[in-house]
């Protein structure tokens, strides 16, 4: 298998689309589409696709923020999601895709990089722990009806 990572364009976004279900499957469409277009023509922000060939088969979004919790430093890259089609899980491709992220994260000056997963979802803390991510702290939300 030999993954290539690029850039996802316009004429990906029903594919990045399908994708980001994948990582907020909660989330209506209108919510997942509606910053795509802004999304990609901002120099700070960073959407690419992992392939196996011309086929896409994972995603990762990253983009430069002021802050992020346990970061010291200003500005800071920040790992917004990742996703990897069912058949491809458990094959390095997160890690290539993260460090594609970082790379790019580096290239725009910044020294560190944040990423944050639910509390639930022990894979991903596995994954983040794996790529040498360190928890910097757990929070719990809380909503009281009025």
């Amino acid at each position: 298998m030999d993954i290539t990572i690029r850039r996802v364009t316009r004429e990906d976004k029903a594919e990045w689309l399908r994708m980001r279900k994948g990582i907020w499957p909660e989330a209506p469409d209108e919510y997942l589409n509606f910053d795509m277009d802004e999304i990609l023509a901002d120099d700070n922000y960073m959407v690419i696709f992992a392939c196996d060939g011309d086929k896409p088969i994972g995603l990762t979004e990253a983009q430069i923020k002021g802050s992020a919790e346990g970061c010291e430093t200003s500005p800071v890259g920040y790992l917004e999601g990742w996703f990897v089609q069912d058949d491809y899980r458990g094959k390095s491709v997160v890690g290539i895709m993260t460090r594609a992220a970082e790379d790019w994260i580096r290239g725009k000056g910044c020294t560190e990089v944040a990423s944050d997963t639910w509390l639930d979802n022990e894979s991903s803390i596995r994954a983040h722990v794996k790529m040498g991510y360190v928890e910097v702290e757990r929070l719990v939300h809380y909503v009281k009806q009025l």
